[in-house]
């Protein structure tokens, strides 16, 4: 009598012929671009390892430990001087200078001149971008191209026109004056934005128009809202630019009332003990200050990857 297998033929299949199909196998190549990929990131997080292991040092034993990995000194005085937790006793004691750093005043005057600047200059470059690329008018395409060359003047040869301009409006010292030359329009931006507009279909606009909407509804309900990617990618560029700005906000902040946290720490670096910098205290402070644009990151990363790699119209 004749029996008959019933086996599945996936189940007869040799373990070998398995193996060889294709899939997520590891190849030499591969192996050598995640070794790069990880060496690229040591490289990169390597600074703010540092910077952590001097703020968590003890001042008075940093420069014996020079050589060490880790904390010298466990302590956390470089950030309690920083917030303002410690006397100015207690300061001088650990290696510090004895001045307070009114931190988050300075904080505070960053945030607003970064906001004022990353707000007026995203909304005015967008609607710059949105009248050189989809408005017609007479020397438009002259009118962009000299605007461009904007983009070809050093930023240092504005900053004593703009002083003088600040002066006499009567805004030095104040955060409006740090905001106010960046605040209006910048050749890049619009640049970056009059690319995308250029790309999104007159069709859709012109059925706008078409049902009665004007150039101005247009653009708040239709443009900028297909144009959210890249307009949110500008204003993380912008705030980032804004917030690291330093020889600008020194120029016109001579108090403290405008002083933003990038001079503040150039102050507190002059500020100097008899015992040498405190590089604890200055080292924990521009952590703490970097904070902010690394949560930026982290929030917004895959938003303005994306805005890079699809940035085409659905």
């Amino acid at each position: 009598m004749m029996t008959t297998d019933a086996t599945p033929a996936d189940a007869t299949e040799p373990e070998q012929a398995r193996t060889a199909r294709p899939g997520r196998r590891t190849s030499p190549g591969r192996v050598l671009a995640w070794a790069v990929m990880i060496l690229f990131l040591l490289f990169s997080l390597f600074p703010f390892y540092w910077m952590l292991r001097t703020a968590l040092s003890s001042n008075n034993e940093l420069y014996a430990g020079a050589e060490s990995w880790l904390p010298v000194g466990f302590d956390t005085g470089g950030f309690e001087r920083v917030f303002g937790l410690q006397t100015g006793e207690e300061a001088l004691a650990a290696g510090g200078s004895g001045q307070s750093l009114n931190f988050f005043l300075y904080l505070r005057n960053s945030v607003v001149v970064a906001l004022l600047i990353t707000v007026g200059q995203t909304f005015f470059s967008a609607m710059a971008a949105y009248a050189f690329s989809r408005l017609q008018w007479r020397g438009r395409d002259f009118v962009f191209a000299l605007f461009l060359g904007g983009l070809m003047v050093p930023l240092i040869f504005t900053f004593l026109p703009n002083f003088v301009l600040i002066k006499q409006l009567g805004l030095v010292d104040t955060l409006l004056g740090i905001a106010l030359p960046s605040m209006l329009m910048a050749p890049f931006a619009v640049f970056f934005l009059r690319q995308f507009f250029l790309n999104i279909p007159r069709e859709v606009e012109e059925a706008a128009l078409i049902d009665g909407a004007s150039k101005v509804k247009v653009f708040f309900t239709l443009i900028l809202p297909m144009s959210s990617a890249p307009v949110a990618t500008l204003a993380v560029l912008t705030f980032i630019t804004a917030w690291n700005d330093y020889f600008w906000p020194l120029m016109v902040s001579y108090t403290d009332s405008s002083r933003v946290l990038t001079v503040a720490l150039g102050v507190f670096r002059a500020q100097t003990p008899q015992t040498g910098p405190d590089w604890s205290g200055l080292m924990a402070a521009t952590l703490v200050a970097a904070l902010p644009m690394l949560l930026l990151f982290l929030v917004f990363a895959r938003r303005i990857i994306n805005s890079i790699g699809f940035s085409g119209i659905k």
